[in-house]
């Protein structure tokens, strides 16, 4: 209790010495508000909306919005930086003549109409039950999720300017995290007649960029070891907690750049002075598994935000072993303690250098009393939801992010995990496993194979797709199930078969072309059974066979190759991780809407963070380096996934701030890159 006591009146030294701000701005505009343009009305009701003061640089820095009549214009925010009661820097985009260019300050849509008008635009259902949960000004309301989204849903009043900032609709911002956890929409909506004005993502994401641009001679500049920062501002350690985990530890960007070792106690005193695992900032964990105050790391297997964490029990003992002649579910438990680990250790180095409480970071108790808390990390490990990518949401501050890293595709052709026994179509066959239910075994799963036949009751007109209900159950128990990929979630189809007894599930892709991975939708996290998708020809040839009465003997068995864990690229994740220190620094921790144009810098950010935290001792600026080799199963002088691989050698890296005119470049990805580089 002690070191709380001490660390609040530290950290309120900068707030006990920031004096009306409010004032001071208002001092500088009524000196200098002539060079922007504005007029005294135009900065007659400056709104504050959050502020922080820098231990770093002795700043306070302050985030201000526009009002026109007590409606937040949307965007128009002005932060400055204030030392010893003088603005020392500024960065301004209000909006010039606000008065002339308001179209209305009265709404004709009531905001659930306007969640209503969101949807529709969407492409989401119809909200049900929506409810008031609380009215928190005259402009702003709190409403339940409505069956549309997985939070709260958020709608204030505000301004939406026009591109060219020539005009201003009056218009209900709102913000819908899908279900499905894949956007995170922040929409403004007319107030007058429903028309859609804008819409911003809360989630960024990592897609695969293929490599290749244009190469062009310059000079390389001198060079100078790079220096590790790994806790250079402390050494102090948290209280004996005993805890320790079997990861790729910093600086390890992967498991192709070192092995894994079992860390004790890595939780840094200052950042975490009650260590990973404490949410109430007394001495002793609140939890034995892969969850604190920092993150809240598990393994969403389903793709439906939801899943296991790793259990350390009550020494915190986070031993899992990790072999990857498997698939990634088989060692599921270490990669979830791999990224609670990197989650943690993100969270601590960026507490060291400003981004701390005060400053809008991620912890679900502030042990200061600055900020608000409430959102720590819910970070997915092996999400099932997708492939070849990562995200990270940012919602304001007082709302929990979200993290999800997915599996990647394994290297080369896929494997042939079914042999078909007897008959003339005896054989191996290519087939991908799907990212639900039991992984392929790796010990031969022999069975008949039958047919799952529906009675086609709803939209499906093929009986053969598992689609409807199934009328042939006893026929299946006890058998690999083989049926069409249809219309319908293969989570539900494949759930079907297994209600009926199936021990496995073929399904057999309906278009040509090589098969694909299976996602589980609503249903699959209750999947227990393996599947596996196979091309249309093979398995078009199975079905006849089957109809036309054959017994078929199949096998399944698991050889590889195996896909890859994204969940173990360090640098993907602290990339991701970066997008919410980039996005709730530049407009303050409660806009997440300011890195939304092309050209911003969040992407080159996130790149620039990677490296940093998977610096060694020894590494050169010389040194080529990729992001996400592992990820795509590259060496780790791999390009990754960037158009090249950092360097501050020219014949590795030769873009420069030129390459930004590049239409080649990617957006924002590409740009970023640029910036990065």
């Amino acid at each position: 209790m002690k070191k709380i006591i001490f660390l609040f009146a530290f950290f309120c030294i900068g707030v006990i010495q920031a004096q009306d701000y409010l004032g001071v701005i208002n001092s500088f505009f009524n000196e200098n508000r002539s060079q922007y343009g504005l007029s005294a009305q135009d900065v007659s009701d400056i709104h504050i909306y959050n502020q922080h003061f820098s231990q770093s640089t002795s700043v306070d820095h302050v985030y201000s919005l526009q009002r026109y009549q007590g409606i937040e214009v949307f965007n128009a925010i002005a932060n400055f930086a204030i030392k010893n009661n003088s603005v020392v820097h500024v960065e301004n985009q209000f909006i010039v003549q606000l008065s002339q260019k308001a179209n209305t300050t009265s709404p004709s849509l009531t905001p659930v109409q306007a969640i209503q008008k969101a949807a529709v635009h969407l492409g989401l259902s119809t909200p049900t039950g929506l409810q008031l949960i609380e009215t928190v000004t005259n402009h702003k309301f709190i409403y339940n999720n409505g069956n549309i989204s997985q939070e709260n849903i958020n709608v204030k009043l505000v301004f939406q300017p026009n591109e060219e900032f020539t005009a201003m609709r009056l218009a209900w911002d709102l913000d819908i995290y899908l279900k499905d956890g894949s956007h995170w929409y922040s929409v403004r909506i007319d107030a007058a007649n429903g028309q859609l004005l804008s819409t911003h993502d809360w989630s960024t994401n990592c897609n695969y960029d293929l490599p290749g641009d244009s190469v062009h001679n310059h000079t390389a500049p001198n060079t100078s070891e790079f220096q590790s920062i790994l806790f250079s501002k402390s050494s102090s350690k948290t209280p004996n907690d005993g805890s320790q985990y079997r990861v790729f530890a910093m600086p390890n960007e992967s498991p192709n750049h070192g092995t894994h070792e079992l860390v004790a106690e890595p939780a840094n005193a200052i950042a975490s002075p009650f260590g990973w695992h404490d949410t109430n900032g007394v001495v002793g964990p609140e939890f034995t598994v892969t969850r604190g105050n920092n993150v809240r790391a598990r393994a969403d297997l389903a793709g439906n935000n939801g899943g296991s964490s790793a259990e350390g029990g009550a020494s915190l003992n986070f031993d899992f072993p990790f072999n990857f002649n498997q698939q990634p579910v088989g060692y599921v438990n270490g990669a979830t303690t791999n990224l609670f680990y990197w989650n943690n250790i993100i969270h601590d180095v960026f507490y060291l250098y400003g981004f701390d409480e005060v400053s809008g970071n991620f912890q679900e108790t502030n042990y200061t009393g600055l900020g608000l808390g409430n959102d720590s990390v819910n970070a997915d490990a092996q999400d099932g939801s997708g492939l070849n990518n990562a995200t990270f949401s940012t919602p304001p501050e007082g709302n929990r992010p979200r993290m999800q890293m997915f599996l990647w595709s394994a290297n080369g052709p896929p494997g042939e995990p079914l042999t078909i026994n007897n008959g003339p179509l005896a054989g191996d066959y290519q087939g991908i496993g799907s990212t639900f239910g039991a992984p392929l075994p790796t010990t031969p799963l022999t069975a008949n194979l039958a047919l799952a036949i529906d009675d086609n009751a709803g939209t499906s007109t093929d009986p053969y797709d598992a689609c409807d209900n199934i009328t042939n159950a006893a026929a299946l128990n006890g058998r690999i199930v083989v049926m069409r990929r249809g219309t319908c979630e293969f989570g539900f189809k494949v759930l079907a078969a297994e209600n009926a007894g199936a021990i496995a599930v073929i399904v057999v892709n309906n278009v040509a072309g090589a098969p694909i991975v299976m996602v589980p939708g609503a249903v699959g996290g209750s999947v227990t059974i393996p599947s596996l998708m196979i091309n249309q020809a093979d398995g078009e040839a199975l079905i006849t066979a089957l109809i036309n009465g054959q017994t078929i003997s199949a096998t399944i068995e698991d050889a590889g190759p195996y896909q890859i864990d994204g969940t173990l690229d360090n640098g993907i994740i602290t990339h991701e991780y970066g997008h919410g220190i980039s996005i709730r620094l530049t407009g303050g921790a409660f806009n997440s809407g300011c890195l939304q144009n092309a050209e911003q810098m969040g992407e080159g950010w996130s790149d620039y963070f990677g490296l940093i935290l998977t610096m060694k001792e020894g590494d050169t600026p010389e040194q080529k380096r990729g992001i996400g080799t592992f990820a795509v199963g590259q060496p780790i002088d791999g390009n990754g996934i960037r158009p090249a691989p950092y360097s501050t050698s020219f014949s590795i890296n030769n873009f420069t701030y030129g390459a930004t005119n590049n239409p080649g470049l990617s957006l924002p990805h590409g740009i970023g890159f640029v910036w990065s580089t």
